[in-house]
C-alpha cells in the first residue's frame, strides 16, 4: 500500500465533504486505493501475516516497549490488542482537582468547545487568574488536544461529547471557538441550555441561522429576567487605542475609512470555503463593520459593495459603502491583492473639523485645531485581552453585555447584505 494514499489526499471537498471523483476521470483515488487493498487482504491474494511478529494485549504495553528499547530479540511487527468486548465508556476525564470556589454564586464557571490556535494564543491566555473565574470543562475535535489543553491551561476535565459541557449545571459561561460553520448550531444548543456564550467571530455562516438565534434570544427575553449573554469576539472596539480616538472624536454624524491589506489565502484554504469557512467577508470584514457600529454609535442602514473580478470567485478583494442611522457614512476597504510590506490596517475618522489616524493598532494621531494629538504603544494591541475581561466582568457584575445584542445581529445581518449587494450589484438595505 503506498504511503502517499493517492488522488484526494488534502483535498477539502474529497477528503470533508465526500465528494469523490468520477472513476472515469480518476481510478485510483485514496479511498480505491484502500478499500482495493482491504479486498487483496480479505480474499487472501496478499498475505501480511508475516510482518506481524508479536502481539501483546493492552495492559502488557509496557512489555512491547521494553523489546524495542531493550533490543533483546528480533522483531518486525508489534500490535497492541485491545479487548473489543469491553464497553467503551466516554465519560469526562477528570485532570485537575474540582475547585471549592465553583458553587460561590459570583463563580464565572468557563468551558471550552474548541481550543485552536486562536483559543490558546489570544482567548485562553487572557482569562485572569482570579479565584471566581473557574476554567471546568473543555472539548475539541481530539482527544488528545483536549487532554493537552486542559493540562496546560488547568481544566478540571476534558471531554469528547459536548452535552457533558452543556448539560452540567455547574458550568454558566461556554466559549465557543470551533471552525466557523459549527458556530450557529453551538450558539443554539448553549443558548437553549442556559449558558452565557462568548462565540469567535463570525456569529453563523447565513441569514437562516441568524434569524433563528434571534428567535431564540427574543423568546428568552419574554421569559427570562436572568437572560443568558452573548458576545461575539469582535475586539477591536476593546483596543486602548480605539477608545482614546472614539474619545478624540466624539458622537455624532462622521466619515469614516478603514483600509484593511488583507493578504492573499489560496482558493482551497477552509477559510474560503464557503460551507466551512464561510469566505473572507463573513469571516473577517464582520471585525471592521463592527469597528464602525462602535465608532459612530449608531447601526447601519444600507449597504453598496463592488469586488474586483476574481477566477476564483473569492470575492475578498472589495469595497464596501455603508451608511448609518445618524448620518454617518462609512468606507471598508478589504484588499487581498497588496504588497506584504505594508502594514495591514488603516484608519481614519472625519468628524467636526476633527481627523483621526489610526495605524494598524500601534499609532494614533488627531488632528485638529490645535497641536496634533499622538499616542503610540510599544506593540499592537487589538484589545483582546480588554475584550475577555469586560465579558467576564459583565457577568461577575450581572451587567449588560459589552456588545450589545442589537449591534452583533444588525452587523452579522450587513454582512449578509454585502454579499447580496454584491451579487445582485445594487445598494441594498438592512432590515
Amino acid at each position: 500500500m503506498s504511503c502517499s494514499y493517492g488522488p484526494g489526499r488534502y483535498d477539502l471537498n474529497y477528503e470533508e465533504k465526500g465528494i469523490d471523483y468520477p472513476a472515469g476521470y480518476v481510478r485510483w483515488t485514496e479511498n480505491r486505493n484502500m478499500q482495493a487493498f482491504q479486498e487483496l487482504i480479505h480474499s487472501g491474494k496478499i498475505n501480511i501475516d508475516y510482518l506481524t511478529t508479536h502481539v501483546f494485549k493492552l495492559d502488557d504495553a509496557p512489555k512491547a516497549y521494553d523489546l524495542i528499547t531493550g533490543k533483546n530479540e528480533p522483531f518486525l511487527g508489534i500490535l497492541i490488542k485491545y479487548d473489543v468486548s469491553c464497553p467503551i465508556d466516554r465519560k469526562p476525564i477528570f485532570v485537575n482537582r474540582p475547585s471549592a470556589q465553583s458553587s460561590m454564586p459570583s463563580a464565572v464557571n468557563i468551558a471550552f468547545i474548541g481550543a485552536g490556535s486562536y483559543a490558546q494564543g489570544n482567548l485562553l491566555p487572557n482569562i485572569p487568574k482570579e479565584k471566581d473565574l473557574l476554567l471546568k470543562g473543555v472539548m475539541t475535535s481530539s482527544g488528545t488536544t483536549s487532554r493537552s489543553v486542559a493540562e496546560r491551561y488547568g481544566f478540571e476535565f476534558c471531554a469528547s461529547d459536548e452535552s457533558d459541557i452543556l448539560n452540567n449545571n455547574e458550568i454558566n459561561t461556554v466559549f465557543i471557538a470551533t471552525r466557523h460553520n459549527t458556530h450557529a448550531e453551538y450558539v443554539l444548543k448553549a443558548l437553549k441550555a442556559g449558558k452565557n456564550i462568548f462565540a469567535e467571530k463570525p456569529l453563523c455562516l447565513n441569514e437562516t441561522d441568524l434569524l433563528e438565534i434571534q428567535s431564540v434570544y427574543s423568546a428568552l427575553s419574554a421569559h427570562s429576567s436572568l437572560l443568558p449573554l452573548i458576545m461575539v469576539g469582535f475586539n477591536r472596539r476593546f483596543s486602548p487605542l480605539t477608545q482614546v480616538m472614539k474619545e478624540k472624536t466624539g458622537t455624532g454624524p462622521m466619515s469614516m475609512i478603514y483600509r484593511i491589506n488583507a493578504g492573499h489565502i489560496p482558493a482551497d484554504s477552509w477559510i474560503q470555503d464557503k460551507e466551512i469557512g464561510g469566505g473572507r467577508i463573513i469571516g473577517e470584514v464582520c471585525h471592521f463593520i463592527d469597528f464602525l457600529i462602535y465608532m459612530n454609535g449608531s447601526l447601519p442602514v444600507s449597504v453598496y459593495a463592488t469586488a474586483l473580478p476574481d477566477p476564483s470567485g473569492a470575492q475578498d478583494t472589495v469595497n464596501i459603502n455603508m451608511a448609518f442611522q445618524n448620518g454617518s457614512t462609512g468606507t471598508v476597504a478589504y484588499f487581498a491583492n497588496g504588497s506584504k510590506s505594508l502594514f495591514k490596517e488603516y484608519i481614519e475618522i472625519y468628524r467636526a473639523g476633527t481627523t483621526a489616524v489610526l495605524k494598524d493598532f500601534k499609532e494614533l494621531q488627531v488632528f485638529g485645531s490645535g497641536k496634533p494629538y499622538t499616542k503610540s504603544l510599544m506593540s499592537q494591541d487589538k484589545g483582546q485581552k480588554e475584550m475577555v475581561r469586560a465579558f467576564l466582568d459583565s457577568i461577575r457584575k450581572g451587567a449588560a453585555c459589552p456588545i450589545s445584542f442589537e449591534d452583533i445581529y444588525t452587523g452579522t445581518l450587513a454582512v449578509f447584505k454585502v454579499l447580496e449587494s454584491l451579487r445582485t450589484g445594487q445598494a441594498v438595505d438592512i432590515k
